[in-house]
């Protein structure tokens, strides 16, 4: 049925206590910490992230899961890469890189080197104390930021030298994927859609896959091979709710308004409290001229996600009529 021809209240989605009420999606933590929603994913299949509900591919992220992606994300920005991130995270910790992601607070970055605070000392890997080069000694390099990265920050990889590690063929899913975000990250698009191409051939046909490189498509500014992507990735999973949401905003983009209406419509048949597709349906209902539908949407998404990167401009929008 037309969104014009069945009414979103606030109500028909928020209860009195709602479910994902001020939690996050991937696109929302990837926007606030500013990385691509590739290396958020990556995080998430690392088990750095961990949802605290789930609906199908959609994940709800509470403020601690924000907390530590925006500490995974400095991280990232001090200029390591993905792969690198993982491996030396894991000798910070006896119980691996999902503990120390997780649980140490004070991480410090000093070159390509981690250390961590604790009890008034620098620890690297494996426990090893080390010489105090961060801002907070008198004679260090340089001051740290309140998050723990020091500065300046390094080169970050240009996708000419060998990936970390050793230089070993990549050819496992998780190191092509790794590979991708990690170029997806520096905007190397074409290299990275490589990097999923050559996942595809290798694995098979996959929706998750089909829908990053998708993303990726998108984000190099394809938007007629992202759509195409986004169909693809629908056909292997009809519920992939993200995929339907960012084909809907891909078709408003290209002018099909009508389709993207539905594309986003049908999403929300399907989960009522996605605040994402609340946000994008707003936009694409504005542009047909159907401002009082729309602004059902925006007060339904400020309702679900008063917290959200969006919510202010959402709010602005809602004091312009």
């Amino acid at each position: 049925m037309p969104t014009s021809q069945r009414r979103f209240d606030t109500a028909d989605v928020v209860g009195d206590e709602p479910a994902v009420r001020g939690l996050h999606t991937v696109a929302m933590i990837a926007a606030v910490t500013r990385v691509p929603a590739a290396a958020v994913r990556h995080w998430i299949r690392a088990g750095f992230l961990r949802p605290v509900r789930r609906s199908g591919r959609i994940g709800w992220f509470d403020y601690g899961e924000l907390v530590i992606a925006r500490r995974l994300a400095r991280l990232l920005g001090a200029g390591l890469e993905l792969r690198e991130i993982d491996a030396r995270l894991a000798g910070l910790h006896p119980r691996g890189a999902v503990a120390a992601a997780r649980e140490e607070a004070g991480i410090l970055v000093d070159g390509r080197r981690l250390s961590v605070r604790r009890g008034g000392h620098l620890l690297g890997a494996g426990g090893q104390r080390q010489f105090a080069f961060y801002g907070d000694d008198p004679g260090g390099r340089g001051a740290a930021s309140p998050c723990g990265v020091t500065e300046p920050w390094t080169a970050p990889f240009s996708g000419s030298r060998p990936p970390a590690g050793g230089g070993r063929p990549v050819a496992l899913e998780g190191d092509l994927q790794a590979m991708a975000a990690e170029l997806e990250a520096l905007g190397e698009y074409d290299a990275a859609a490589e990097a999923l191409r050559a996942l595809l051939q290798a694995a098979g046909p996959c929706a998750q896959v089909s829908f990053s490189l998708a993303e990726l498509l998108y984000r190099a500014g394809d938007r007629s091979a992202a759509r195409e992507r986004y169909y693809a990735a629908i056909e292997l999973e009809p519920d992939h709710l993200e995929a339907r949401t960012s084909l809907g905003c891909v078709l408003a983009e290209l002018g099909e308004l009508d389709l993207a209406e539905a594309a986003l419509d049908g999403v929300l048949h399907q989960q009522p409290d996605y605040a994402d597709a609340h946000w994008h349906l707003a936009g694409v209902l504005e542009e047909l001229g159907r401002r009082c539908d729309a602004e059902r949407h925006l007060r339904a998404f400020l309702a679900l996600a008063p917290d959200s990167p969006w919510a202010r401009s959402a709010q602005e929008r809602l004091d312009a009529d």
